[in-house]
C-alpha cells in the first residue's frame, strides 16, 4: 500500500492541549452555595456525553481553585480512582476537578474519535495506572499516548460507523432497562413499597427466611485453561457476561458451585450489591449465593433483593476499603423484610415471568450487540473499517 495509503501514529500531546481542573475548598460555603458554572467529576463520566453534573460552583470558587473552564468538544478522562480510564465529552462549558485530564479540542481530531480511540484502550489505561489503594494516570501519561491519525474526513466516518453500532447496543440497554421497571412495577402493586409494607404482611429479619453462603477462593496452582468447571467471578456478574472472563477449575477443588437458577450477589463494588442469575460453575469470595429458605418464593426474592429499598439500605451502609465498597453481610441479615403469604410469591412468579422472558432475549441481544461493538472498535483502529493501513 503506498504511503499516501497509510496513517501513522501521533501522540495525544502534539495534537491537543491537555489540562485538569480543580476542587475550591469545601470549607467556604460561598464557592459552592448558588453556584452557577457546572462541575464534573469523575463520577460524571458515564457515556460518550457528559449529562448535567451533580455539583456546581460560584464564579469566587472558580477564581480561588485550580478549576478552570473547558469548551464544549472537550474530552474528559478520569485519571485516577475507580473510574480510571473512564471518558466523556462535554456538550456545554464546565469546569472539572482535579481528577479529570481535559483534552480540549483540536482542529486536526474529532472529538467522537478520539473517545472511541481512548475508550478503545481503557484496559491498557488502567493496566498504565500506577499507586497502591488509589492506582492513577498522570497528564504527562496521556500526552505521550500515540493515536492513530487519518484525515478529519475518514476520523468523521470511522465515528459515524461507531455510533451506528454504538446506537444499537444504547437501543437494547434501554429495552432491559424497559422490562426492569415493568418488573419493578409489577412488584409493588402486588406487595407495597417494602420500607412501609403498607398492605402488612409479616416481617421477619432476611437472615431468618434467606440463607446467604459466601463463595471460596481455590489456589492459582488448580486454575487449567480446558472446560470442566466454569470459575465465576465478580467481572461477570458486573458485565452480564458468563463467558467473557471464563476460567476453570477442577470440579473437586471448590464446594462453592451456583446454577443459572441460583441468585448471585456482588459483594463487592463498584457496582456493590448487584443481584444477577443466569451463571453456573465454581464462585469467589466476591459473590454471595442467596437461597430461599422454605416461606420465599426465588423469584420473589430476586426482586426483593433488587428492589430499590433493599439496595439504598445495603449501598448506603457498605464500607469503601481500598477504592471498593463491599457488602456488610450481617446489616443485610439484619434488615427487616416483608413475607408475603407463599402463594401471593408464586403468584407474582408466574406473572412476571413473561416479563423475564422478554428481558432475558433482551440480554442476549445485548450480548451480541456488545460484540459487534466491541469487535468493531478494536478494528477501526487498525484502518480495518476504512481500508487504511496503520503504519
Amino acid at each position: 500500500m503506498p504511503a499516501s495509503q497509510q496513517f501513522t501514529h501521533t501522540a495525544i500531546g502534539e495534537i491537543f492541549k491537555v489540562s485538569s481542573g480543580g476542587t475550591p475548598s469545601r470549607k467556604k460555603n460561598e464557592y459552592f452555595k448558588d453556584g452557577q458554572i457546572l462541575w464534573v467529576k469523575t463520577g460524571d463520566l458515564k457515556s460518550k456525553f457528559v449529562g448535567k453534573p451533580s455539583e456546581a460552583i460560584s464564579q469566587l470558587g472558580l477564581e480561588n481553585s485550580s478549576a478552570k473552564l473547558f469548551p464544549p468538544k472537550t474530552v474528559l478522562l478520569a485519571m485516577y480512582g475507580a473510574t480510571i480510564g473512564a471518558c466523556s465529552i462535554l456538550t456545554f462549558e464546565a469546569a472539572t476537578n482535579q481528577a479529570c485530564a481535559a483534552i480540549l479540542p483540536s482542529e486536526s481530531c474529532d472529538e467522537v474519535y478520539l473517545y472511541y480511540y481512548l475508550t478503545s484502550i481503557r484496559a491498557s489505561l488502567i493496566n498504565m495506572g500506577v499507586g497502591g489503594a488509589q492506582p492513577n494516570i498522570s497528564a504527562g501519561l496521556i500526552k505521550r499516548l500515540k493515536i492513530p491519525l487519518p484525515p478529519l474526513a475518514e476520523q468523521k466516518q470511522i465515528a459515524e460507523i461507531l455510533d451506528a453500532a454504538d446506537s444499537l447496543r444504547q437501543k437494547d440497554q434501554q429495552l432491559i432497562e424497559h422490562y426492569t421497571a415493568l418488573s419493578q412495577s409489577l412488584f409493588l402493586d402486588m406487595f407495597g413499597d417494602p420500607s412501609s409494607n403498607p398492605k402488612e404482611f409479616k416481617r421477619s429479619l432476611l437472615g431468618d427466611v434467606i440463607d446467604i453462603k459466601g463463595g471460596s477462593q481455590p489456589p492459582k496452582s488448580v486454575f487449567k485453561s480446558e472446560p470442566s468447571s466454569g470459575y465465576v467471578r465478580l467481572v461477570q456478574i458486573r458485565d452480564y457476561k458468563t463467558d467473557k472472563y471464563l476460567t476453570y477449575v477442577p470440579l473437586e477443588a471448590t464446594k462453592k458451585f451456583c446454577t443459572e437458577d441460583d441468585i448471585m450477589i456482588g459483594r463487592y463494588g463498584p457496582p456493590v450489591f448487584q443481584i444477577l442469575r443466569g451463571i453456573s460453575g465454581a464462585y469467589n469470595v466476591a459473590l454471595m449465593k442467596a437461597i430461599p429458605l422454605e416461606e420465599m418464593d426465588a423469584e420473589f426474592v430476586f426482586h426483593l433483593l433488587s428492589c430499590t429499598y433493599m439496595q439504598n439500605i445495603v449501598i448506603g451502609n457498605s464500607k469503601r476499603t481500598a477504592g471498593q465498597t463491599g457488602v456488610n453481610l450481617k446489616l443485610l441479615n439484619s434488615i427487616e423484610v416483608s413475607v408475603p403469604p407463599i402463594e401471593l410469591q408464586k403468584k407474582f412468579a408466574t406473572r412476571v415471568s413473561s416479563i423475564e422472558q422478554q428481558k432475558q432475549q433482551a440480554q442476549a441481544s445485548l450480548a451480541k450487540s456488545e460484540d459487534l461493538f466491541n469487535s468493531l472498535l478494536q478494528r477501526a483502529f487498525k484502518g480495518e473499517l476504512t481500508g487504511r493501513k496503520v503504519a
